[in-house]
């Protein structure tokens, strides 16, 4: 509620009492609620804000003891009692805690209680104001949470790159090695069999065969892991080596547009937008049965804009984010990380789009 006073009324307002003054003042307060205890702790005033953030009405509350606000575990603990001493003994107290609405509900609250003395210093009861922080303690949360999830993606990360590493630098170099003996071997052998006995070599060509298929297989998951490209030529080439492997390895025509000019950006967007067209197109391939992708890239000015779309089966009219769908909310996360947001559309038999906005500022090498 807006008080709005003009100069006459200022004026009058100045030959208020100052009692009747500070009682407008607590009653025209709806953000805090601020109310006074006697000497036990039994409510014996009651503003508006106190009825919006505890639910009770003056009529109900007046004459109970304030204990009433407080959790179970709380109350049996005697920690209302114990912010009363402590407030008579050093003048005021504050405490942050859970307390009770009338309807049972809890919220979280800053209390400051503060001693009130008469002209001769003897305690005549308490000062309560409380503040209502449940929504920030809710953010405060919410940021915590999306703090972890970063840092155990890039963790994951971290962890994803050395894998690929080891695998491309070592157990690709064994299977190379491997290959190499294996072909020594047979041309030694060839040197003991007679011209026409090269049909005797068949299960060491089989053999080899295999160890190609194997050192491919390593260089794939290698790939999916931390693709090479993406760290030596950036997020564009990433994403088109990308469309075109997909292409390569599911049969699906798959066509990639790039727009955005001679543009840099940061580690974490590069490897948090590679993610998100990664899994959009793994999507694409355990469920779409698509005919066609277009995968874009581009920017418009102050946004960068990712795009994966295909003609496949599409969504369920009824279609919600299930709860075990990490993959799709893995890409949630990581483009609220960055700033932007991911809207996922789709309707039965017209496929599925997958579309990213990311503002630029927050995803440049500057940055």
């Amino acid at each position: 509620m807006t008080q709005n006073f003009s100069r006459d009324r200022l004026a009058n307002f100045s030959a208020v009492d100052i009692d009747h003054r500070y009682r407008l003042l607590i009653e025209a307060v709806q953000d805090y609620a601020i109310f006074m205890l006697d000497r036990s702790g039994i409510v014996v005033s009651w503003n508006p804000g106190a009825q919006r953030a505890k639910g009770y009405s003056a009529d109900e509350i007046v004459g109970r003891h304030f204990s009433v606000f407080y959790t179970d575990d709380d109350a049996q603990a005697g920690k209302p009692a114990r912010l009363l001493a402590a407030a008579k003994a050093q003048g005021r107290v504050e405490d942050q805690g859970w307390r009770i609405r009338k309807d049972g509900s809890r919220f979280w609250a800053q209390v400051v209680i503060t001693a009130v003395q008469d002209e001769q210093g003897e305690l005549v009861g308490f000062a309560k104001i409380t503040r209502d922080l449940t929504e920030s303690l809710r953010l405060k949360e919410l940021e915590r949470v999306a703090a972890d999830s970063a840092l155990v993606q890039h963790a994951q990360e971290n962890e994803r790159k050395r894998i690929a590493r080891e695998l491309h630098d070592d157990l690709g170099q064994r299977i190379s090695a491997l290959k190499m003996t294996l072909t020594l071997h047979q041309t030694e052998i060839q040197g003991y069999l007679p011209r026409d006995g090269s049909g005797s070599l068949t299960g060491i060509r089989d053999l080899s065969n295999q160890i190609d298929a194997m050192a491919a297989a390593t260089r794939r998951l290698a790939a999916d892991l931390r693709p090479p490209v993406l760290d030596n030529l950036g997020l564009a080439a990433a994403v088109e080596w990308m469309a075109e492997n997909f292409q390569q390895r599911y049969g699906v025509p798959t066509r990639c547009e790039i727009r955005i000019e001679d543009l840099r950006f940061n580690d974490l967007a590069s490897i948090s937008l590679f993610r998100v067209v990664q899994e959009a197109l793994t999507n694409v391939a355990r469920h779409s049965k698509a005919t066609a992708v277009a995968v874009t890239l581009s920017t418009d000015g102050d946004d960068c804009h990712v795009r994966v779309r295909d003609d496949g089966v599409g969504l369920p009219r009824e279609w919600k984010l299930r709860p075990d769908a990490f993959g799709m909310r893995g890409m949630r996360e990581r483009i609220t990380q960055l700033g932007g947001d991911l809207c996922v559309d789709g309707s039965p038999g017209d496929g599925v789009t997958v579309a990213a906005r990311v503002p630029l500022w927050r995803i440049t090498a500057e940055n």
